[in-house]
C-alpha cells in the first residue's frame, strides 16, 4: 500500500524524537563588543543610517568609522540601511550600498572594491544549529569580492563568498559560494550563465 504524507508524518511523530528547547538556548559565549558600545551603536544606527532623513553620506561614513568600520573612498550609502555591528565591516572603494540593505553581521563582512548591494539585499552572517535542541547560534563571515553585484531583495547566507564579478539575480538566495563572473538565480541560487563585460 502506498504511503501518504499524513501516514509518514504520523509514523515520524510516533517515534521518540528530540525537540527544540529554547529555554536552554545560551548565547552568552557570543560577545560582539562591550555592552555600552553595542547600545550606543544601536542608537547611532537608528539616527544616522536606518532612516529616510537626508543625512549626507560623509556623515554616515564618519559615524561608522568612529565605531570601527573600515571604509574606502567614494562609497555610496543610500537611506534606510541597517548595520548590526560596524566593527565587523570592511568596505573597499567605489562600493554602492542600496536603499534598505540589511548587513546582519554577527561575523565579519568584507565588501571589496566596485561591489554593489542593491535595494533590500540582506547579508545574513548568523544561523542556528537545528540539529541541537539548544538551537545554538552559528555565525560565519561573508565576503563580496571585487565587482560582484548582489541584486535587489536577495539573501546571502552565512559563510558565502560572492567571488569576483559574480551576480546574484533579483530575489535570489545564495546558500553557497558564487564562482567568478557567474550569474546565479533562484532559491537556492543556481548558475545560469557567464557574465560578459563588454566595455
Amino acid at each position: 500500500m502506498e504511503k501518504t504524507y499524513g501516514q509518514d508524518q504520523d509514523s515520524f511523530s510516533a517515534g521518540k524524537q528530540r525537540v527544540t528547547d529554547l529555554s536552554r538556548f545560551n548565547n552568552s559565549w557570543y560577545q560582539p563588543g562591550p555592552r555600552w558600545k553595542v547600545l550606543l551603536w544601536f542608537m547611532a544606527n537608528s539616527l544616522v543610517l536606518k532612516n529616510y532623513l537626508p543625512i549626507p553620506v560623509f556623515i554616515k561614513i564618519k559615524v561608522m568609522q568612529l565605531f570601527g568600520a573600515k571604509i574606502g573612498h567614494h562609497v555610496m550609502i543610500k537611506p534606510n540601511v541597517n548595520v548590526k555591528y560596524p566593527w565587523f565591516l570592511d568596505i573597499g572603494n567605489y562600493v554602492w550600498i542600496g536603499e534598505g540593505v540589511w548587513i546582519d553581521n554577527f561575523s565579519m563582512v568584507t565588501i571589496q572594491d566596485n561591489a554593489c548591494l542593491s535595494q533590500g539585499a540582506m547579508l545574513l552572517t548568523g544561523n542556528h544549529n537545528y540539529q541541537l535542541s539548544t538551537f545554538d547560534l552559528m555565525p560565519k563571515p561573508i565576503t563580496i569580492e571585487e565587482g560582484a553585484w548582489v541584486g535587489a531583495q536577495t539573501v546571502v547566507c552565512p559563510g558565502v563568498v560572492c567571488k569576483s564579478h559574480s551576480v546574484l539575480a533579483v530575489g535570489s538566495v545564495a546558500t553557497r559560494s558564487l564562482e567568478p563572473y557567474g550569474v546565479y538565480q533562484g532559491n537556492p541560487a543556481n548558475f545560469v550563465r557567464k557574465r560578459e563585460i563588454k566595455a
